[in-house]
């Protein structure tokens, strides 16, 4: 589906509330619970991977990187 036949079934469902509160119901995303979708970086946004969750961080790694002096962290090496 092209992006102009997109637009024309909008345009044709405006004339049609019952039929688009119809569409929009069943065509909205899920609300969830749990997986890779709610890990979100509180800082950046960032999605899934190298998300620090421990002491209720939940900052990527690269977030961490940064703040992790301010936190009290400290880099043994």
């Amino acid at each position: 589906m092209t992006y102009s036949d997109h637009r024309k079934v909008f345009k044709q469902l405006r004339a049609k509330p019952v039929k688009l509160a119809k569409f929009r119901k069943h065509n909205a995303p899920k609300k969830r619970s749990c997986g890779f979708s709610l890990m979100k970086c509180t800082r950046c946004g960032r999605l899934g991977r190298g998300n620090i969750g421990k002491y209720g961080l939940n900052v990527c790694r690269q977030c961490f990187r940064e703040i992790a002096t301010q936190l009290g962290f400290k880099k043994y090496s």
